[in-house]
């Protein structure tokens, strides 16, 4: 089988195509032939060494396919079950190993395509939305590269909890594009300073949450706007980490809350899981909630995505073919 390969940590470049047996799978195991693979910032984290991992490795955090066999005990999916899962690290291939438990079936009528990108950053909206700081109809909430991948969903899926949403973007065709995902209003950083503007359109009063990707840019700003006692949600780096400070500024700005939630966390169980990745695809089949596939490559053409993905290049998700 082809698969990508990363022997040394670094630049785009260091993903090359390779190639390995088809592996067996082992009890508890799927072998699942990937129809599609979705692109991620974590993937880049892993790829750069800044996520540790032995070498070599091959990226991929979710797919979708088809179930080839199964190992010994498996009797949660069969073959021939159309299948996606999420936080299982290898999915840059043509065929991958993954525990049977963290596998989902598909809704009928909803494509791979479609399924590989809702996995990771669907459920991540899901369980931002609904579990770290579940919203409510009274509640603002700001969210940070709101056209992105997770930021488009995230959007939508507040709205879907009458939540007011302000979008942050970095061009007028973005904020079009989280104007579409149903941002109430919509912040061009790079026109407007995102802190003026989210205290204008507050009316001073603050966010109750922000949902921040970003990092370095933009979490220490963010504090500023916060209501007293909000929460600032920080569940990625795409610009930098985000330096070490001092906790005790959280409390003349309000009282504040932070966390760092991982999606491992909240998807801990089956029943999570399921939870999680049946709400996302359930709603992705019925129509109401939309996603963005920005671009799709082949799978040999790995470093070009990841090259677009750091290049701010996107809109929405990238998928790999094999």
């Amino acid at each position: 089988m082809k698969l990508i390969q990363v022997t040394q940590t670094g630049g785009p470049g260091e993903l090359k195509i390779a190639d390995a047996p088809i592996p067996t799978p082992a009890a508890g195991q799927a072998l699942v032939r990937i129809a599609a693979s979705g692109v991620n910032f974590i993937d880049v984290y892993f790829r750069t060494g800044l996520y540790k991992v032995d070498l070599p490795f091959t990226p991929g955090s979710e797919a979708s396919g088809v179930v080839e066999s199964v190992g010994p005990g498996v009797d949660v999916v069969q073959p021939g079950d159309r299948v996606a899962y999420a936080m299982v690290r290898g999915s840059y291939s043509e065929y991958a190993l993954v525990p049977a438990a963290q596998l989902v079936k598909l809704p009928a009528g909803l494509d791979f395509e479609k399924a590989a990108a809702a996995m990771l950053q669907g459920m991540t909206a899901h369980y931002l939305t609904h579990s770290t700081f579940p919203l409510k109809r009274s509640d603002i909430a700001l969210v940070h590269a709101a056209a992105g991948g997770a930021g488009g969903l995230i959007v939508q899926m507040a709205k879907m909890l009458g939540a007011t949403v302000i979008g942050t973007a970095g061009s007028d065709e973005k904020a079009a594009i989280a104007k579409q995902a149903g941002a109430d209003d919509v912040i061009v950083y790079t026109k407007q300073d995102f802190v003026s503007e989210t205290k204008r359109l507050t009316n001073g009063r603050g966010v109750d949450v922000i949902y921040d990707s970003v990092g370095a840019t933009t979490f220490m700003k963010g504090l500023d706007v916060l209501r007293p006692r909000g929460m600032m949600v920080l569940f990625g780096q795409s610009s930098g980490v985000v330096p070490p400070f001092d906790l005790g500024i959280l409390n003349p700005k309000g009282s504040l809350f932070v966390t760092r939630p991982s999606l491992a966390h909240y998807a801990a169980t089956r029943d999570e899981l399921l939870w999680r990745a049946g709400d996302v695809l359930r709603w992705i089949a019925e129509g109401k909630l939309k996603l963005r596939i920005d671009r799709t490559y082949p799978l040999a053409q790995a470093a070009d995505a990841h090259r677009d993905l750091e290049g701010r290049k996107t809109a929405g998700k990238l998928i790999l073919l094999p």
